[in-house]
C-alpha cells in the first residue's frame, strides 16, 4: 500500500518506520511548509499535521478520492465540514483523538465506569493529562474524548473545563513535562476513598501502530468511521 504522511514530525517519522516494517511504501512526506503536492500518488493518507493545516489536508484527500486517517487535534471546529465533504465525495475518513489500541480500550472502560458511578453522587470526577512540552493544544484531544465519554454516560456532568471546577463540570488538569508521550487519568474521589483508572503510554509506538492499522482497514472502504469500527468494538 502506498501511504502519504501529512505531517512529518516525530509522530510522522515513527509512523513511517512502522508502515515500512509492515510492508508498505511511504510515497509522500509532507512537512508544515509543503503546500504543492500530488496526493493521488497515495492509496491512503495519514494526517498528523498542525491544527491549522489539518482541515486543508483532509479536504485535499477527500477531493482527490484518497482515504484519509487523521490524528491531528485542535481543528475540530471544522469537523462537521469534513464529514459533509466526505459524504459529498463518497470518500473514506477516520478521525481519532488517539489511535493507540490501548487508549481506545481505555475509552470504553471509562464509559462503563461513568455509568456505574452515575448514581453515586458522593464521588466527584476529575481528570489529568500529561504530555511532552511540544504538544500545542491543551487539554489533549484524548482528555476531551474521555470527558465526553463521562458526560454521555453520567447525568451528573454537563461539560468539562480546563483547570477549573464548577457545578456539573469535569475539571481537567493539563501538564506539560519533557519527553512524556502521554498519560491520562480519570479519578472519582469521595470523602472515604478514590477510584482511579489510568493509561500510561511508554512511547509513541502505540499511537503510530494504531494509525497504520486504521489506514490498512480504511483503504478499501467508503464512509466515516471511528476506531471502534477498526477494532470491532460495539
Amino acid at each position: 500500500m502506498n501511504i502519504a504522511l501529512l505531517g512529518y514530525g516525530r509522530m510522522g517519522k515513527t509512523i513511517e518506520q512502522i508502515a515500512i516494517s509492515r510492508g508498505h511504501n511511504v510515497v509522500l512526506t509532507i512537512d508544515k511548509n509543503d503546500v504543492d503536492y500530488d496526493i493521488t500518488k497515495a492509496d491512503v493518507a495519514i494526517d498528523f499535521s498542525l491544527p491549522s493545516a489539518a482541515f486543508n489536508n483532509i479536504s485535499n484527500c477527500l477531493n482527490n478520492n484518497v482515504p484519509v486517517v487523521s490524528g491531528t487535534t485542535g481543528w475540530l471546529d471544522n469537523y462537521n465540514d469534513a464529514l459533509a465533504l466526505c459524504e459529498e465525495k463518497k470518500g473514506a475518513f477516520i478521525y481519532a483523538s488517539n489511535f493507540s489500541l490501548g487508549v481506545n480500550i481505555f475509552f470504553e472502560l471509562n464509559k462503563v465506569l461513568a455509568k456505574m458511578m452515575s448514581n453515586l453522587k458522593q464521588y466527584n470526577v476529575t481528570m489529568e493529562e500529561i504530555h511532552h512540552t511540544k504538544k500545542l493544544d491543551a487539554p489533549s484531544g484524548t482528555a476531551i474524548s474521555l470527558a465526553e465519554g463521562v458526560i454521555e454516560n453520567n447525568a451528573n456532568y454537563a461539560k468539562w473545563q480546563l483547570d477549573d471546577s464548577a457545578d456539573q463540570t469535569i475539571p481537567i488538569v493539563a501538564k506539560r513535562i519533557e519527553d512524556v508521550p502521554g498519560t491520562h487519568s480519570v479519578n472519582y474521589a469521595s470523602e472515604v476513598d478514590t477510584i482511579n483508572i489510568e493509561h500510561v503510554a511508554h512511547n509513541r509506538q502505540g499511537f503510530a501502530l494504531g494509525a497504520v492499522i486504521a489506514a490498512e482497514w480504511l483503504a478499501d472502504k467508503t464512509g466515516v468511521f471511528t476506531m471502534n469500527d477498526v477494532l470491532n468494538i460495539s
